[in-house]
C-alpha cells in the first residue's frame, strides 16, 4: 500500500503510517530498528531495494532522505516536504517513508527525520553514495548508533579510506570492510589448521579497491608482518598468499565465485567465496550495533604503511612517490620469500592493538620469530616518529644500488600511537 503526501509535515506522515497499518490489518509495529538512508534520486531505487531485502532478516522502519536541488534561486527559498508512505508488500517486512526535501528544509533534514524514528529502537544511518567527511558529526549521522558508508562508491577510494581513518568514531563502519568478512574467516581458519610462524604476506586485487587495501591492513595489523599490496586485473579481491615457516598458504579466487585454498602437505580444496549483493552486506552490518574495534584497528594501520608499488598511491595513475619515503621489506625467509616495494610511512592516527579471531597463536609466533631472528645489526628507519621495536634481521645484502638490501624489516617500523579515546 502506497500513500503520497505533498507539501506535508512529519505529524501528517506519522498519521498516514498509523492509518495505513490499520487498513492492511497489522496495527502492531514489530520492528527492531530504524534504518535511515541518505542518498540522491539516482541511487534511491537500488538502495531501497537492498534495504527491503535486508528487512526480511531485520524488520525495520526505513526512512529514505532525498535532498532535491531546486532549479532556480527563487525555488531555493521555498521549503517543501513531499513524502511517500509504503506499508505491507511494498515495504518488505517493515514500513518505508521516502522523504523528498526541497529548499531550506534540506539543510535541516534531522528535524524532519527525528519525529519519524521508532521509539526506544536503535538507529542505523547508511550513505550508499556521497558520504560526509565526518559521519559521526553529520546532523543525520548523529542520530544513529551505527553509521554505514561505502568507500568503494567514492571517486577516490584510497583517499576515502584515509579520511575514514582520520575521522573514525566508534560506530562507524564501511561496506568495503564487510565485503572481506568471508576472506578473513577463511584465512583465520587456515592458520588455525597449521602450527606455523607467519613471515610475510601478499594481497592481490584490483587497483584502488578499498576492500583489498583493508584486507592487507588487517593482515599487517593482526600478524605484525610485512604485507605487500599487489595489483591484478580483478574482479575485486583475487589472491592472498602467506609465507610461513612450514610452507606457503594460498587463497586464490580467479572469478568471484569459487576459491582454491592451498596448504602445505594438504590436498587443495575449493571453498565458496562468492561476491555478495548489497542487501547481504547490509544485513550483516545490521546484526551488530556495537563498535567494530577490529575494523578500527585495521583502518588506522594506514594504507601508506603497506608495501607494494601501488599500496601508497592515490592518484589516477600509478607513479613512483615524489616525496622522501621509507622502504620496507619482508622478513627473511627460506626460498621463495618476496620483497616489498617502497611505501610512505603513515602519518594518520595509529591502530588499536588487539588480536583477530583465530589468529592469536599466529600473532604471538610472528612476534617471537621477529625477536629470535636477530642475526645482524639492523638499520634504523629513516626519521622515526616514535620508539622503534626490537630489531630483526636486515635481510641479505644485494648488489650496489639495490634498495632491497637496506630496507628495514617490519619489526623496525616505528609503532603507531593509539588514538585518543
Amino acid at each position: 500500500m502506497k500513500t503520497d503526501l505533498t507539501d506535508t509535515t512529519a505529524s501528517k506522515i506519522n498519521k498516514a503510517l498509523v492509518k495505513a497499518r490499520r487498513e492492511i490489518g497489522t496495527p502492531a509495529v514489530g520492528m527492531v530498528l530504524t534504518l535511515v538512508i541518505v542518498t540522491d534520486e539516482e541511487n534511491a531505487y537500488d538502495a531501497l531495494k537492498s534495504a527491503n531485502d535486508a528487512s526480511r532478516e531485520h524488520p525495520s522502519r526505513t526512512i529514505v532522505v532525498i535532498k532535491r536541488v531546486s532549479r532556480s534561486p527563487r525555488d531555493r527559498t521555498k521549503s517543501r516536504l513531499d513524502a511517500e508512505v509504503r506499508v505491507g508488500a511494498d515495504a518488505g517486512t517493515g514500513d518505508t517513508v521516502v522523504l523528498r526535501l526541497y529548499g531550506e528544509v534540506a539543510d535541516h533534514a534531522q528535524s524532519v527525520v527525528l519525529p519519524l524514528l521508532l521509539p526506544d529502537a536503535p538507529v542505523v544511518v547508511w550513505w550508499p553514495v556521497n558520504a560526509p567527511l565526518d559521519p559521526a558529526r553529520d546532523p543525520l549521522g548523529a542520530l544513529g548508533q551505527r553509521r554505514v558508508t561505502d568507500s568503494y562508491a567514492a571517486e577516490k577510494p584510497i583517499e576515502e579510506l584515509r579520511t575514514r581513518a582520520d575521522n573514525y568514531e566508534p560506530g562507524d563502519t564501511d561496506l568495503a570492510w564487510t565485503r572481506i568478512t568471508p576472506w578473513r574467516s577463511m584465512l583465520a581458519a587456515a592458520l588455525d589448521q597449521v602450527d606455523c610462524e607467519v613471515i610475510s604476506a601478499e594481497v592481490q586485487g584490483e587497483q584502488y579497491n578499498p576492500s583489498v587495501e583493508l584486507l592487507a591492513m588487517w593482515l599487517a595489523d593482526r600478524l605484525h608482518v610485512h604485507v605487500r599490496r599487489g595489483v591484478s586485473a580483478g574482479p575485486g579481491l583475487n589472491e592472498v598468499r602467506m609465507l610461513t615457516s612450514t610452507g606457503p598458504i594460498r587463497l586464490y579466487r580467479p572469478n568471484g565465485g569459487l576459491a582454491l585454498l592451498t596448504l602445505e602437505d594438504q590436498p587443495d580444496r575449493a571453498v565458496a567465496l562468492k561476491r555478495r549483493e548489497t542487501s547481504e552486506l547490509l544485513a550483516e552490518e545490521l546484526r551488530r550495533l556495537d563498535p567494530d574495534d577490529t575494523y578500527a584497528s585495521a583502518l588506522r594501520f594506514g594504507v601508506d604503511r603497506l608495501g607494494g608499488a601501488f599500496g601508497s598511491t592515490s592518484g589516477s595513475a600509478p607513479a613512483a612517490a615524489t616525496a622522501p619515503v621509507t622502504t620496507t621489506a619482508a622478513a627473511p625467509a627460506a626460498a621463495g620469500g618476496t620483497s616489498g616495494a617502497s611505501s610512505v610511512p603513515g602519518s594518520g592516527p595509529g591502530s588499536v592493538s588487539g588480536s583477530g579471531p583465530g589468529l592469536g597463536s599466529a600473532v604471538a609466533s610472528a612476534a617471537a620469530a621477529a625477536r629470535a631472528s636477530a642475526s645482524a645489526p639492523a638499520l634504523p628507519p629513516a626519521a622515526p616518529s616514535g620508539p622503534v621495536a626490537s630489531p630483526a634481521s636486515g635481510g641479505s645484502a644485494g648488489a650496489a644500488g639495490d634498495e632491497d638490501s637496506e630496507r628495514p624489516t617490519p619489526a623496525q617500523m616505528p609503532p603507531v600511537k593509539k588514538a585518543a579515546p
